[in-house]
């Protein structure tokens, strides 16, 4: 059993307006279907047992980009989009926050009835999983949402989550049924974050004594489990600053969607009339669904897509958000009918992104080029024409001294 990575994230208390959490679920559902199209359920979950993408996915779905909220907002949505559609993907999440992680267990029986699926084993991974993280490794995290997604195959991911109130943190934990050898032998990949002293860890190499009369798991003896491999700890401050994006591929995209029409790259000619900023939007998501591994290390930049809820690093653009759901849905719903080519414009969005990167440069001194401050002021001066809108309310016309050019840093 691995556990496949750890992220440490800054508590965020504030709330997931309506008109956000139903353009979440529906651009959930479109990239899971893109994905489950083009990579299978395997890959599905290898996601969501990715730190990194995870928080990148909650980041373009417009939630803020760095909180501790992405992890329980993203998955209530994918549960809530998923989950009617489940037979279908083949795809089950059970378990949430609160109450609702107790509620796992029997979601899960319920879904192994259904598909012929060992129930007790899958509902022992599931408690296991919650108690080796809440239990095992005291590291001052107390866990309070847990999510158990499966396949009708077998296999599965957890995502849970603990708070820790005395430094106002949230650790998520990510763990992933590839590679299944024991609960306790080796069971992490990244036990991760900012160093706070000595953590009792039940799972350790000589803690077999202590483990036996906590946990009955097995008679196996375990080995050293602490291995950094996963880490992704996110700054407490809430707007995106240089330091957090890589500029030059966030450049490029930027580059990629408002200097050069689909017109000049005949692979996005059948995205003729799609604006220079939802080709920007469509650009990031098509990033996070045909990006690989390496991609996700700066989560902040995909916030450039739809912004975010609390207005870092701007509005949430409505007008665009639900032009990008709508080309989504409606390309899955040709590639369902085998007319894939929409699907295949929106992948080459993604290849095209990458190859200008690798002739782009993040400078001062060429036409139209400024800092990423600059292009974010533009952002928020044109919110107001895109239907921007945060938890304070809509965006409204801002005055500024004169026009304002597309900023490449």
């Amino acid at each position: 059993m691995v556990r496949s990575g750890a992220a440490d994230l800054p508590l965020h208390y504030g709330y997931v307006p309506q008109w956000l959490a139903d353009r979440m679920a529906k651009l959930g559902l479109a990239v899971t279907e893109v994905l489950l199209a083009d990579y299978g359920k395997q890959e599905v979950l290898r996601r969501l047992a990715d730190p990194f993408w995870f928080q990148s996915l909650g980041a373009v779905m417009g939630m803020d980009w760095h909180s501790s909220g992405v992890t329980t907002s993203v998955m209530g949505a994918l549960k809530r989009a998923v989950n009617p559609h489940s037979r279908e993907l083949g795809i089950y999440i059970c378990g949430g926050k609160g109450k609702f992680s107790r509620q796992a267990p029997e979601e899960i029986w319920k879904v192994c009835e259904s598909t012929g699926l060992d129930g007790a084993e899958m509902v022992r991974s599931s408690r296991l999983s919650a108690k080796v993280d809440n239990t095992a490794v005291q590291d001052g995290f107390q866990l309070y949402m847990h999510c158990f997604v499966l396949s009708n195959e077998g296999q599965w991911t957890v995502i849970q989550q603990g708070m820790s109130t005395g430094n106002s943190t949230a650790r998520r934990y990510h763990w992933h049924s590839a590679d299944m050898r024991s609960f306790v032998d080796e069971p992490h990949t990244a036990i991760c974050g900012p160093n706070q002293g000595e953590i009792i860890n039940l799972a350790d190499h000589e803690a077999g004594p202590a483990r036996g009369a906590v946990l009955s798991l097995t008679k196996e003896k375990p080995e050293t489990m602490m291995q950094d491999v996963q880490r992704l700890v996110l700054p407490a401050h809430h707007d995106v600053r240089s330091e957090d994006v890589d500029l030059r591929r966030l450049g490029a995209i930027l580059w990629l969607a408002h200097d050069h029409q689909p017109s000049d790259f005949e692979e996005l000619l059948l995205l003729e009339g799609v604006g220079p900023r939802t080709l920007q939007s469509l650009a990031l998501v098509s990033e996070v669904i045909h990006g690989t591994p390496s991609r996700f290390r700066d989560p902040a930049r995909f916030a450039f897509a739809h912004g975010g809820k609390d207005g870092h690093p701007f509005p949430v653009p409505i007008k665009v958000y639900d032009e990008t759901i709508g080309i989504l849905q409606a390309s899955v719903h040709k590639a369902k009918l085998g007319q894939s080519e929409k699907l295949d414009a929106i992948k080459a969005l993604s290849r095209l992104a990458r190859t200008a990167e690798k002739d782009f440069t993040p400078v001062a001194g060429v036409p139209g080029s400024g800092s990423l401050e600059e292009y974010i002021e533009k952002e928020r001066d044109d919110s107001w024409k895109y239907g921007g809108r945060t938890v304070f309310g809509r965006a409204k016309p801002r005055g500024h001294s004169g026009p304002t050019q597309m900023m490449l840093f």
